[in-house]
């Protein structure tokens, strides 16, 4: 039996979600309006406000409009609210379910859904007896609607679309429809800065007081300045560079002009805290777009941070290039770098620095771990160079056979590399052909009636993408085993002709 209470103040709610605008005009916010409106005016009753929420999904109630209703709602302000449907209020069953079972009650509101005949001031109606159902229902739209929404944008990742609303630093979103990065001149400059001064053994850190020495604009205004768009301001927004963000561009490979994406997930679909995902779950599409290093440089950053130790810096921020390479003849353990002023220049202006290693586990635990193992930095730079000029006159004096060796070495293990990739090829060929019968099977049980119809539209989506994956990577491999083959026949005939001239 419907309520006798004739003085109702009304709160109208009215929302509409990125997936809801596919829907057209008969979701949008205006149309939500206008019926709502008009409804609560048939029914004579006061309209103290309409609240809103454009493009926020109903999984969540921190919404701003439908927060601020609820607090008029529980502050007496209103006591009616008037929504198209229940998916309007939301999407989360539980959620639902506590306001209208347990909240309005107890704050004496009145709740209307207009489409679904649901008026909780007569709940002996049929849809009041339907709507816990209605609840899970909409809350599986929900879940049905972002695995939709995951997938699309994992194939869109896994074909080379770019997603981010931004390029990294050096980088500009380009006008193509898969957005892939191009190269800003400007920024892309300081980015090989720092990756050469990296490789060269300045910490991120020191990179970063250099930059700012310098007055360059850190990534985020560097982007507002000239493309005109907002700043996320974090802490108190000082207009400078800091060893955090230098390292995250030292370890972001689109500079090498790959692109890795879906590296942060959400909990679930009501949860929407970020985590991390493992390197191993995440989309890497090579080569996609112009690269701001070379390989060669990247890989050198990796190994100075790859390092044992990082040594000890001078207050210039220099780290010696032997830093991290030694290690204790009889422990194992790291040599540590040290570093001491010379008696004789200690009181000038700018002393120069004197160098040392020694056993790290010494100096950390004393000589009952272990002994000394002091040798004096410069003496070891002598040794190396001495070994570095041994073998480059190896090199000249029998050139022949050092390119020889070095030619047998390396043709082995691209035979090894090419023997992986041509077994690679022939395993994923057996697969194109399982799936090629599976896909063929889901179609013949569908048509004798074995298998329903939206199982076997799931069975042929997933068998499609895995078949599409695998062609193009056996496609990349047979290209790269064609071009390998091709080059080396041209080798040797260039090798032959030399041959035959001499």
């Amino acid at each position: 039996m419907k309520s006798k209470q004739d003085n109702y103040i009304a709160g109208i709610y009215v929302r509409l979600s990125k997936d809801d605008e596919r829907a057209g005009e008969s979701l949008s916010i205006e149309n939500q309006k206008l019926l709502l409106t008009q409804y609560a005016r048939e029914q004579g009753w006061v309209i103290h406000d309409i609240y809103a929420d454009d493009g926020i999904s109903g999984t969540t109630f921190e919404r701003p409009g439908v927060l601020r209703l609820l607090d008029d709602a529980k502050a007496g302000i209103i006591n009616l609210i008037i929504v198209k449907d229940m998916s309007r209020f939301g999407r989360n069953y539980i959620e639902v379910g506590k306001y209208i079972d347990y909240i309005f009650p107890m704050f004496g509101i009145r709740f209307i859904a207009l489409s679904d005949n649901i008026d909780t001031a007569d709940k002996d109606t049929a849809a009041m007896d339907m709507m816990p159902i209605m609840n899970v229902f909409n809350e599986w739209y929900a879940s049905n609607t972002s695995k939709k929404i995951r997938a699309v944008f994992k194939a869109g990742a896994q074909n080379g679309k770019y997603y981010s609303s931004h390029a990294p630093y050096g980088y500009i979103i380009g006008p193509t429809e898969k957005r892939l990065p191009i190269i800003d001149d400007e920024a892309a400059e300081n980015v090989r800065e720092i990756f050469r001064m990296r490789a060269r053994g300045v910490s991120p850190n020191r990179i970063a007081e250099e930059f700012n020495a310098r007055h360059i604009l850190p990534p985020e205004y560097y982007r507002a300045e000239k493309f005109d768009t907002s700043v996320r301001r974090n802490g108190n927004g000082i207009r400078l560079w800091t060893g955090t963000g230098i390292r995250q561009i030292l370890h972001n490979p689109t500079y090498l002009g790959n692109l890795v994406q879906q590296k942060t997930t959400s909990v679930s679909y009501k949860n929407k805290r970020r985590i991390v995902r493992d390197e191993s779950e995440r989309i890497v599409v090579e080569n996609t777009h112009e690269a701001i290093i070379t390989k060669e440089l990247w890989d050198k950053c990796r190994e100075m941070e790859k390092s044992v130790s990082r040594g000890k810096p001078t207050k210039r921020g220099y780290v010696h290039p032997l830093s991290g390479l030694l290690f204790c003849a009889d422990c194992g353990g790291k040599m540590k770098l040290s570093w001491r002023h010379s008696r004789k220049s200690r009181k000038t202006p700018d002393p120069p620095l004197r160098f040392s290693f020694d056993c790290g586990n010494r100096l950390r635990y004393g000589k009952s771990y272990c002994a000394s193992h002091y040798i004096n930095a410069a003496e070891l730079e002598a040794l190396v160079a001495a070994d570095i000029r041994e073998k480059a006159k190896a090199v000249r004096l029998n050139e022949a056979e050092i390119k020889r060796e070095y030619l047998e070495r390396n043709a082995r293990m691209t035979e090894e590399t090419d023997k992986a990739a041509t077994k690679k090829i022939r395993k994923n060929k057996l697969r194109l052909a399982e799936l090629e019968r599976l896909i063929d099977v889901a179609y013949e049980d569908r048509a004798k009636g074995k298998l329903p119809e939206e199982i076997c539209i799931g069975f042929i989506k997933r068998y499609t993408e895995e078949k599409s994956a695998l062609e193009q990577e056996t496609e990349q491999m047979e290209t790269q085993l064609s071009e390998k083959k091709t080059s080396a026949f041209q080798r040797r005939c260039v090798s032959f002709a030399d041959k035959e001239l001499s």
